[in-house]
């Protein structure tokens, strides 16, 4: 399975109803994907591979704020 095809499976995986074990899982997962396609970025310049990293890069910033939870406001 390719980085891409690993990445497009990620991306469909639900993560509604995940244990905290789960997000850290995924949250690393996520982080190995988006390295894996920088690494190949770096050599190819494809828009298409920069793309999937960004939405990669959503999904891991979503998971993380699940996991640490959102900022206080200091009110």
């Amino acid at each position: 399975m390719t980085i891409l095809q690993e990445a497009a499976v990620f991306e469909k995986a639900k993560m509604s109803h995940m244990t905290t074990s789960d997000r850290v899982t995924a949250s690393r997962e996520a982080k190995r994907l988006v390295l894996a396609i920088n690494e190949i970025y770096k050599k190819t310049k494809d828009t298409t591979l920069m793309d999937a990293m960004k939405r990669l890069t959503v999904k891991k910033k979503r998971i993380d704020i699940r996991l640490k939870g959102r900022p206080d406001s200091g009110i």
